[in-house]
């Protein structure tokens, strides 16, 4: 599947987000049309939002089964005599950010029957493609209470997730949801993207001085992160690449936010954590070793471009 064919369609949930404000643009960059489901607008003239509450399975059939835009009613009739050409692919990015947003229950509630629901209407509607975002976060120690140990270095996707807090818990459980349908509808492929810290370019001299500075902070996030940009280059990856049925994909960038090596890092930091392989020498502690050696992804916007050390 060439990213280049205008033809691709995307569906794009949550697209005017922090992390979807620079996937949408690389997707467009690529020659996909998207439609952008949200309850704000995405500023981009090509690029029509789709008021949806994704919570309501109605409304998600019925947008995922939508003009991308008032233009299309132009089009010709297609053979079903509606006009309405089908998504070539779904990336589900919409959620509650994070806990103490809004109540637990609440979290927990919008973001695993918003999951549930987008996967199912795509793949009642065959489409065969479903990008969705998990979190670093189900690694257990981001929201952990006090002062919490992973269970051993790398992070990679086959850890034992086990995680104490209510969203870490509904994106495991949107994990679930695409494993399970992805066995109901055989040929369909759900990839789950257990995204780090994203960082948005303006981020680097406002942040990253600081995560340098006192590596000792950023143990919940595993020194470790994605650029907003990269994961755009994911995301067409992920479209590109078929036939996988149901995968997890840690989504990061290649190396670790300390100027230390990844082991002085982690024996510092981490002294009771076993590593259970040898890393690179600065590779990052939440692995994305997989996506690049199954997807082929290649780091472009390495924070060490942008930060003086």
């Amino acid at each position: 599947m060439a990213s280049s064919q205008a033809a691709k369609r995307i569906v794009f949930t949550g697209g005017s987000g922090k992390a979807g404000r620079h996937c949408i643009p690389y997707l467009l960059s690529k020659g996909y049309q998207v439609l952008n489901l949200d309850l704000a607008p995405f500023p981009h003239p090509t690029v029509h939002t789709l008021k949806t509450d994704l919570t309501e399975s109605g409304q998600v059939f019925n947008a995922l089964s939508s003009h991308f835009h008032l233009s299309h009613y132009e089009n010709p009739r297609a053979a079903d005599g509606t006009g309405v050409q089908k998504p070539d692919a779904v990336i589900h990015f919409a959620a509650y950010a994070r806990n103490l947003l809004v109540p637990d229950s609440e979290c927990f509630r919008g973001n695993v029957l918003s999951t549930y629901n987008v996967i199912e209407a795509a793949c009642k509607l065959g489409i065969k493609k479903v990008i969705i975002a998990s979190s670093e976060t189900t690694y257990g120690v981001c929201f952990a209470q006090g002062d919490a140990d992973y269970h051993s270095f790398p992070l990679e996707e086959d850890y034992d997730n086990d995680p104490e807090d209510t969203y870490a818990t509904s994106k495991l459980c949107g994990e679930r949801c695409a494993r399970t349908f992805c066995r109901r509808f055989p040929g369909t492929d759900i990839y789950a993207l257990r995204i780090g810290n994203v960082i948005e370019p303006h981020e680097y001299e406002l942040d990253f001085p600081e995560y340098v500075a006192k590596p000792e902070t950023r143990k919940r996030n595993a020194w470790s992160y994605i650029d907003a940009r990269d994961l755009g280059q994911i995301c067409d990856l992920c479209v590109q690449k078929d036939g996988l049925g149901f995968q997890v994909f840690n989504a990061t960038n290649d190396t670790i936010t300390t100027k230390e090596t990844t082991e002085e890092t982690l024996r510092k930091f981490a002294p009771n954590t076993p590593i259970t392989r040898k890393m690179g020498e600065y590779e990052a502690p939440l692995s994305n070793r997989k996506i690049r050696e199954v997807l082929g992804f290649k780091d472009q916007h390495d924070w060490r471009k942008y930060v003086k050390i």
